[in-house]
């Protein structure tokens, strides 16, 4: 039996168990949410296997870190992280992790859960969208622009409408998976 997936997964092992296990899947963890919003920002001009063949790199030198340690990296070492190959070596997309984190604690003290203050976007639940094909998708919406805005003023970095709307698809706040899709 051929298992019907969305059109934008290739045939690529990587992408296949990235869209048949994770995305669009509702997370709540705030790790893994902080990841996927910072994975989403390094996306940014590049395409979205180019992140997820590096992504190794990334949680060894960024997620499986706790998020303290993570705002705590200091320039001259966010600059040597630029000499391994396995990340994307920008050191305006490295930085921003490291301002993501510290602009994830801030938010954290304020509000507590981070999770729940994310979700509330989209009042907890999921969306549901029908979609036929995935160029049919919107690429942003009013929700990705309030969310993106909030966080800019929050101090995150790299969270433009199109990246908050593709982090919300990534963590199952927006399901976009196309009707014919097995995973709907």
């Amino acid at each position: 039996m051929t298992i019907r997936r969305c059109g934008w997964c290739s045939d690529d092992p990587l992408y296949i168990a990235y869209h048949d296990e994770e995305w669009g899947k509702a997370e709540h963890d705030e790790a893994r949410l902080f990841e996927m919003l910072c994975l989403e920002g390094q996306q940014a001009g590049l395409s979205w296997i180019t992140v997820l063949k590096k992504r190794e790199g990334y949680r060894s030198h960024f997620f499986q870190h706790p998020i303290e340690q993570v705002a705590a990296l200091t320039d001259d070492q966010l600059e040597f992280k630029l000499t391994d190959a396995g990340l994307i070596r920008h050191l305006g997309k490295l930085k921003a992790i490291r301002d993501n984190a510290i602009a994830w604690q801030a938010l954290k003290q304020e509000v507590g859960n981070v999770s729940a203050w994310l979700w509330n976007f989209v009042d907890h639940q999921a969306l549901d969208n029908d979609v036929e094909n995935y160029r049919a998708a919107p690429a942003q919406t009013e929700i990705s622009q309030l969310l993106s805005k909030t966080l800019k003023k929050r101090g995150f970095k790299f969270v433009g409408p199109t990246t908050c709307y593709a982090f919300m698809q990534a963590v199952g706040m927006v399901n976009d998976h196309e009707n014919h899709c097995h995973f709907k």
